[in-house]
């Protein structure tokens, strides 16, 4: 039901223009106190699914209420993408079903409970050491790069790097292949920015060469099986372990879910430093244990994912159709005011902190939650230690997407203005 009162014709929240600009919080606030499931109209195709639109849900509790209802709404029926480029085949978008990001229990309860070994508190603690030590180089190697007035890009110099690096010691990939890795990434989650000039078809050969390349690995560690993660999830196949071929696709959700989003809440969590310096004097002073969670809240990296009613059904007093597409926007339900005081404030103290940027619960719960937590706090952290006064210099460039608040260039600087 369109409303036509509350927002401009033909406005749409995955609209990659209006995210690369920003993210439509006013408009979000709107829906949330009027119509907080929003049948959204979109011209049929525009996002790759040959039906008329979404629907919008933009309150924290109707998002966990999906997020945790796997029979009623379903991840593989269009995947878990909200918009792909209207260029995209059927064939293109159904391949990502062996994704596990897109799958539905029983399948996606199998799958998750093998590759979960890798993630355990034990493992996690087991990269910590390795990932201080690499989060300080990191920074310390950006700063002695730095141009002589003492600038650099923030995201290429730093942000990157962290996440990248953990993923390569958590699945033992060389640390030399690190960067070709972030290239088949980018170009995987870049498709809707021009600038990257990357269409469906090199987004799709970038996966395959991804997947074709953890294959690869998966096959050398049968052979010669090693004390890294990959040996424990594919050393025995059909005995609770994964076939190679779907580690290749497991490799693919690290690589987009671990290291896109990661890297973004790096970068806006340093933003928010520089445009807050009351709040990067009291990180640098205290280092609250709450910091990791509110940069997460804020900077909400997955602006939205989405599902597939499974049936008729009833959500926020709205009557949605077996079969119509809910998008799940998590940025409006981080700043639910209805949860969280003042949730326009940047508070590295706020406690508690019932975020959704790493999910709404249920089984698609960020399963690397606590490592990406920990490579945020190793690195503001480094940061702290080593450029204490690292200032901003210009406004960040934004990733042109419909359903990631990222971030391209962030230019800082060492020196005093």
């Amino acid at each position: 039901m369109p409303c036509p009162h509350l927002l401009p014709e033909g406005f749409d929240f995955t609209d990659p223009d209006l995210l690369q600009s920003r993210i439509p919080q006013p408009e979000f606030a709107r829906m949330r106190e009027t119509a907080p499931v929003w049948w959204c109209t979109q011209p049929a195709g525009i996002s790759g699914f040959d039906d008329e639109g979404y629907w919008v849900v933009t309150r924290h509790a109707d998002v966990k209420y999906v997020s945790t209802r796997p029979e009623l709404f379903s991840s593989n029926t269009n995947t878990a993408v909200i918009r792909f480029n209207e260029t995209i085949s059927r064939d293109q978008i159904d391949v990502q079903k062996l994704i596990m990001l897109n799958m539905d229990p029983p399948e996606h309860t199998r799958v998750r409970q093998i590759v979960q070994r890798g993630f355990t508190p034990r493992a996690v603690r087991s990269l910590e050491q390795a990932l201080r030590d690499r989060a300080r180089s990191i920074v310390e190697t950006a700063l002695a790069a730095a141009d002589d007035d003492g600038s650099f890009d923030f995201v290429n110099n730093i942000a990157v790097e962290l996440p990248l690096q953990a993923i390569a010691e958590l699945i033992g990939v060389p640390q030399e292949d690190r960067t070709r890795i972030f290239d088949w990434s980018n170009k995987m989650a870049s498709y809707d920015d021009p600038e990257y000039a990357i269409t469906e078809e090199i987004g799709a050969e970038a996966a395959m060469e991804l997947v074709s390349y953890a294959m690869n690995l998966a096959a050398a560690r049968k052979e010669c099986p090693a004390k890294d993660i990959v040996s424990q999830l594919v050393a025995a196949e059909g005995e609770g372990n994964l076939l190679s071929d779907e580690f290749g696709f497991f490799v693919i959700l690290l690589a987009v879910a671990g290291n896109e989003t990661t890297r973004n809440a790096i970068s806006h969590g340093m933003h928010a430093f520089l445009t807050h310096p009351e709040q990067w004097e009291l990180y640098k002073r205290e280092r609250p244990e709450t910091t990791a969670e509110e940069i997460v809240r804020w900077a909400t990296p997955v602006v939205s994912f989405q599902r597939t009613a499974t049936q008729d059904l009833e959500l926020g007093g709205q009557q949605i159709k077996k079969g119509d597409r809910v998008g799940m926007f998590y940025s409006s339900a981080n700043n639910d005011p209805e949860v969280f005081e003042n949730p326009e404030k940047f508070d590295i103290t706020r406690d508690p902190n019932p975020h959704l940027g790493f999910g709404g619960g249920g089984p698609h719960f960020c399963l690397g939650k606590s490592l990406a937590v920990m490579e945020i706090d190793l690195i503001f952290n480094a940061i702290a230690d080593v450029l204490p006064d690292l200032r901003l210099v210009g406004d960040p460039r934004r990733l042109r997407s419909a359903w990631l608040n990222g971030i391209k260039q962030l230019q800082v600087s060492t020196t005093s203005g």
